[in-house]
């Protein structure tokens, strides 16, 4: 018998939110660089909180900057929460991990090199306690 096993590109950073607060004024950046512009990424904004975060949802700036080009601004709504199912991410303890694809078609990277994705919390309370982590995952479609 014999397997395949098909490599899957991933790229995934975080940024600490300082304090466990998240206040508008911080606006986490990570950058990744990207040689295969022929391929498809899945895009992922990953956030992490405990089970004391207020809201259900978390609304955002998604902030792309291409090598030699101008930002780009996506505002989100990310969903984390609802009444029937409680935190929808995976959990351990009190603490919840979210991964929510942003592209479900894919994404193709125009420019090779270093690419920097920011985000910036837009909701309407300033400081969003219990925010342990904001960023961002690639992850390559296979073909």
């Amino acid at each position: 018998m014999m397997l395949a096993c098909d490599k899957v590109d991933l790229y995934e950073k975080s940024v600490a939110i300082p304090k466990h607060s998240w206040k508008s004024d911080f606006k986490p950046s990570v950058e990744f660089e990207i040689a295969d512009t022929n391929s498809l990424y899945h895009v992922f904004v990953v956030i992490r909180h405990s089970d004391a975060y207020r809201y259900k949802n978390l609304w955002l700036n998604l902030i792309s900057q291409p090598p030699g080009s101008k930002a780009d601004t996506v505002r989100m709504n990310l969903i984390l929460g609802n009444d029937e199912k409680g935190w929808l991410g995976k959990g351990m303890d009190d603490i919840y991990e979210h991964r929510i694809l942003f592209n479900t078609e894919g994404l193709r990277f125009l420019r090779a090199g270093h690419h920097k994705f920011t985000l910036q919390q837009i909701m309407r309370d300033d400081q969003l306690d219990h925010v342990f982590n904001a960023g961002i995952r690639l992850e390559k479609i296979a073909k």
